[in-house]
């Protein structure tokens, strides 16, 4: 399977191999595994072109399922990780690429695979390069847990270098894509980089909604009527600050009666339930969607203190639950949450949430709210995104690499 292969026929267009390179892969959920997931069918299902992941594994393997490859390259665990690797072969990631000579090379992580995709475009010019900004990491993997070691100064420090870093490696793709305008898109406009664009994710919109509630499962938790259910769905750590959510729950009244459920896992999770509060429960991750569209409807109020979210998947999922939402002034819940539809407060300040809690709980446009929330979900779907990513995106990447490779404009392949 190379661009060499006479390929699929097709009134739409010549079919090409399009090839997704991420250290972000896991088995078992993750923002970038489940787009992967999606795009890969959208390619399958819609398109006429071919699908090439190559992502971090367990042993060298090459699957090939008709139009799909997926090649996955031995790497270790991440520290502390069970569900993740890190890919540092670049070797062996530049044999696969020279194998099958993909069109177009997507990257959806800022560490060490862009550049084996930047050296296999020197060598193949007629590669177009695309980047994806899926974690704001010179703030969540430098700047937060350096200052811990080092200090607030040098670790601020640190982070500049990185977001430097960022801006000269994003300016070497032929396109660019954030998931939110307060995502990463503002981020590296300032950094220079040229015509970012935004490529939301998307969200099964038809999983999720009010009529998955479950009263049973209300009851179970012993949930009256008049109390309020909170809920959070994500990885129980101290990046994505659960530990504030927590906090802020127990700084809520007593008479108020509420509950908490954390859903997923993480190495706070036996630290949470061994604090013994009352009415906070932690059942693990929720692999299955359909059990996950019900702990949302059944609950009343999602809550999130993650400040560097890029896109804020469960947040959308809160929202076409008809959700309300209480968060965080950060990041893409700017994006997400607007004052018709929940609550944003200072990152890092559990008293706040506390009080925004309450406030959203007693008010009168709650139910309200969370028609508005379930409108606002409405707009990301995965037909849209793709329709970005395909249509705009890599339109605008190949049409670069044209000019790269011919002295005039020429047509690019169309790949609707």
């Amino acid at each position: 399977m190379s661009r060499n292969d006479p390929g699929d026929a097709a009134p739409r267009g010549p079919a090409m191999l399009i090839c997704d390179l991420t250290q972000s892969w896991s088995e078992v959920g993750g923002g970038v595994g489940t787009y992967l997931r999606h795009k890969r069918s959208h390619i399958l299902e819609r398109t006429p072109h071919r699908h090439l992941l190559i992502v971090p594994g367990g042993r060298d393997e090459v699957t090939e399922e008709g139009r799909a490859v997926t090649v996955t390259i031995k790497s270790p665990h991440v520290p502390g990780s069970p569900n993740y690797r890190l890919l540092l072969r670049n070797g062996a990631v530049r044999k696969v690429l020279e194998r099958f000579r993909p069109d177009i090379v997507e990257c959806q992580d800022a560490y060490n695979l862009p550049w084996a995709a930047l050296a296999h475009r020197k060598r193949y010019p007629a590669t177009a390069l695309v980047a994806a900004y899926c974690t704001d990491f010179p703030t969540v993997y430098v700047e937060k847990p350096f200052s811990k070691v080092v200090g607030r100064t040098l670790a601020a420090a640190a982070a500049r270098l990185c977001y430097r870093y960022c801006g000269a490696l994003y300016s070497r793709f032929d396109a660019v894509f954030a998931l939110s305008e307060n995502g990463g898109a503002t981020k590296l406009r300032a950094l220079g980089v040229p015509d970012v664009d935004i490529v939301p994710l998307g969200v099964e919109l038809g999983d999720f909604g009010p009529d998955r509630r479950d009263d049973k499962l209300r009851a179970s938790l012993g949930v009256g009527p008049g109390q309020p259910l909170l809920i959070y769905a994500g990885r129980l750590d101290s990046e994505k600050k659960a530990e504030v959510v927590v906090e802020a729950f127990r700084r809520l009244p007593e008479e108020l009666g509420a509950t908490l459920v954390l859903l997923g896992e993480g190495p706070l999770r036996e630290e949470f339930a061994a604090l013994g509060v009352p009415r906070l429960v932690t059942p693990g991750f929720v692999r299955n969607r359909g059990d996950l569209a019900r702990w949302l409807a059944s609950a009343d109020l999602y809550v999130s203190a993650f400040a560097d979210e890029t896109f804020g998947v469960s947040i959308v999922e809160a929202q076409a639950s008809g959700l309300p939402v209480v968060g965080v002034a950060a990041g893409a819940l700017i994006d997400r949450v607007t004052p018709a539809v929940g609550r944003l407060g200072p990152a890092g300040d559990s008293a706040a949430m506390a009080d925004n809690i309450v406030e959203l709980w007693h008010s009168p446009e709650r139910a309200a709210m969370g028609e508005r929330a379930r409108d606002c979900a409405r707009q990301y779907s995965w037909d849209s995104s793709m329709e970005v990513l395909f249509g705009r995106v890599y339109r605008t990447a190949l049409a670069v690499t044209a000019g790269r490779r011919l002295p005039q404009p020429a047509a690019t392949p169309s790949l609707a």
